[in-house]
């Protein structure tokens, strides 16, 4: 093994896992989720604090601007480039987070086939279109294509049908022809829990982050005229309060919407790391989370 990556659903303990792990396995840790890269985004992103941190170090944290957009592609070009720089230094490169594609395209032979992920998409062919019709417009053409993009994320939409009409391939076929390969010595582990008790520990979760200055974190963004169609506005807790900022919705609307999103998002992450990629599972022990830290590291000590 000479990569470690931990994923599961938001929430779970992914990052408290790491950090131990980190700790006796002699580790750095690379953040595999897309929005801890965006600097003022702390709270809502879950980002561990320094203290927290424990002096391990970790990488792909407030790297970008909110204004700035960050692609799959500059990601898995990255990673690769940190995961070589670790071993360079004799220690464990250990990817922890939630956003599965990222992951993937890292540990996997994922090729952005016709595709550029930084080439600026031909907005003016479609700006006739919504977002909706303009979802539903690769639909008609790459069903499979359209569900794994969401309608908002109009520049991908629009790359999945510049792909189409310029190759009459659909790009779901091509990810499709892939192999699927690992290409790293990498041991996956994944964190999971009852349901029930993870949707409850995703309620509280929430209701920490309106303690800790949540509203305050996305007022400032919102100050600084970061428009919502940033990329990293899209984020669950971000999204939402800019509604409100709006005068859109109430405050406690806000709340309440930021845990329906997150405990729905949390059934979807775990059910992509489930189909998409070889995870050895581990129910967390929430009263004891020393007995999850030693049976994963007896895992992995035995990859």
């Amino acid at each position: 093994m000479n990569v470690l990556c931990i994923v599961g659903p938001t929430a779970v303990g992914k990052t408290k896992m790491s950090i131990e792990l980190a700790k006796q396995l002699n580790g750095e840790i690379i953040s595999g989720d897309s929005m801890q890269i965006y600097r003022g985004m702390d709270i809502g992103t879950a980002k561990a604090t320094l203290e927290e941190r424990q002096g391990i170090i970790h990488h792909l944290i407030d790297e970008k601007n909110p204004d700035e957009s960050y692609s799959v592609a500059a990601f898995q070009q990255t990673v690769r480039a940190k995961i070589a720089e670790i071993q360079s230094r004799g220690k464990l490169p250990i990817i922890v987070g939630g956003t599965g594609l990222y992951i993937k395209s890292v540990l996997y032979d994922y090729e952005f086939a016709g595709e550029s992920e930084s080439k600026e998409v031909d907005e003016k062919k479609y700006g006739h279109l919504t977002n909706e019709e303009l979802h539903a417009k690769l639909a008609a053409v790459d069903e499979a294509g359209a569900k794994e993009i969401h309608p908002n994320n109009r520049k991908r939409v629009i790359r999945a049908l510049e792909i189409y009409e310029t190759s009459g391939v659909k790009k779901s076929e091509m990810i499709e022809r892939q192999e699927h390969q690992m290409i790293y010595d990498a041991c996956l582990i994944g964190l999971t829990d009852d349901r029930r008790a993870l949707y409850d520990r995703i309620n509280r979760r929430v209701d920490v982050m309106y303690e800790q200055g949540l509203v305050e974190e996305v007022k400032a963004l919102f100050d600084q005229n970061i428009p919502e169609s940033a990329q990293s506005i899209r984020a669950i807790g971000y999204k939402e309060l800019y509604d409100y900022f709006k005068g859109l919705i109430s405050l406690e609307e806000s709340k309440e919407l930021i845990k329906r999103n997150s405990r729905r998002y949390a059934k979807r992450q775990y059910t992509w790391f489930n189909n998409q990629m070889d995870v050895t599972w581990f129910d967390v022990n929430v009263n004891d989370f020393n007995q999850t830290v030693q049976e994963v590291l007896t895992c992995v000590k035995n990859q």
